[in-house]
């Protein structure tokens, strides 16, 4: 007789449902997915401001049967994550992606970045934060708009702009000072641009952003529409990304491709510490008016953390509840 298939597992991926939160924890639910079969529900949730406290409600039901796996982002989750073993009466594995900034206990595992500098012995640091990046992805979204992209000349830069957030802002004069660089840069090269805004880009930057650069070969995607994301980074040569974002910037890292920071307003310890780690490995350098090429081993940190999940997973205690 042949072995008996692995058991099935559920996986929720929990978060608040914005998109880099929710990226967190569906690229490690589809990573863990990837190695060992898997079914992924998302569960997105949104706190009340109710008298007499708050309360955070879901949009599907946070109810049994529990899941083999529970993996949370942001504030949101916080509550029903600390709960969820006591809940489940120890079955569920429970998943934090970024810093709890408190008791780490209630958890199996935290995977928060390494600028963070959380510690414990439940906790796995990476680089960066969990994304959706893999191969796969990748030549779906390259043959969806292989039409747009195909004809644009090499080299492709694409460029991917955050914008608004507790420590970065991308004022107009900054915006202005970054088409001309960027413009500029591009022309020297005699290649094209592949522009792709965040929902946090202000709306005058982008404004600034699209009109400004409009003359430079390329595609500036306008909102409509699928986003072209993932098949901007993996048609590009080179890639700039602004540094307000972990996430931008770790998805970059993972494609193996140079990557040109892009200087914002404010700034911070953390993403100090996080951009260091980028640049010793030899996968980012601050942009500099000039779009220089050089090779890396492309981030795997997601699929890094989706092994230690199920080792972890795979080496609870015999007698606990599958």
């Amino acid at each position: 007789m042949g072995a008996e298939p692995p058991h099935r597992l559920t996986i929720w991926a929990v978060s608040d449902g914005r998109a880099g939160i929710e990226a967190q924890v569906l690229g490690l639910a589809e990573a863990v997915a990837r190695l060992r079969p898997a079914d992924i529900v998302v569960k997105r949730l949104s706190r009340s401001w109710g008298f007499p406290k708050r309360r955070v409600i879901a949009d599907t039901p946070i109810a049994p049967p529990w899941p083999d796996i529970w993996i949370g982002a942001g504030r949101a989750s916080l509550t029903l994550s600390r709960a969820m073993r006591g809940r489940s009466g120890g079955r569920t594995f429970v998943v934090q992606t970024q810093d709890p900034r408190g008791d780490l206990s209630a958890f199996d595992l935290v995977v928060p970045p390494e600028h963070d500098e959380v510690a414990g012995d439940n906790v796995f640091s990476i680089i960066g934060a969990p994304n959706r990046m893999n191969a796969e992805g990748f030549a779906r979204d390259l043959a969806t708009f292989g039409s747009h992209i195909d004809p644009l000349p090499r080299p492709r830069v694409a460029m991917i702009v955050g914008g608004k957030s507790k420590s970065h802002d991308l004022p107009p004069d900054r915006a202005r000072r970054m088409v001309a660089e960027v413009a500029r840069a591009v022309d020297a090269v005699g290649g094209s641009l592949m522009v792709s805004f965040t929902r946090r880009t202000p709306e005058p930057a982008r404004r600034i952003l699209a009109d400004g650069l409009a003359k430079v070969p390329g595609w500036i995607w306008d909102g409509e529409g699928e986003n072209p994301y993932f098949a901007f980074l993996a048609a590009a040569d080179i890639i700039l990304v602004t540094e307000d974002s972990t996430n931008l910037a770790t998805d970059a890292a993972t494609t193996g491709k140079p990557v040109h920071v892009l200087a914002m307003a404010g700034g911070g310890a953390k993403f100090e510490r996080f951009h260091k780690e980028l640049r010793e490995r030899g996968v980012s350098r601050p942009f500099d008016g000039q779009l220089s090429t050089w090779s890396y081993t492309p981030l795997d940190e997601t699929d890094r953390a989706a092994a230690e999940v199920l080792r972890r997973f795979d080496a609870r205690p015999g007698d606990s509840p599958r």
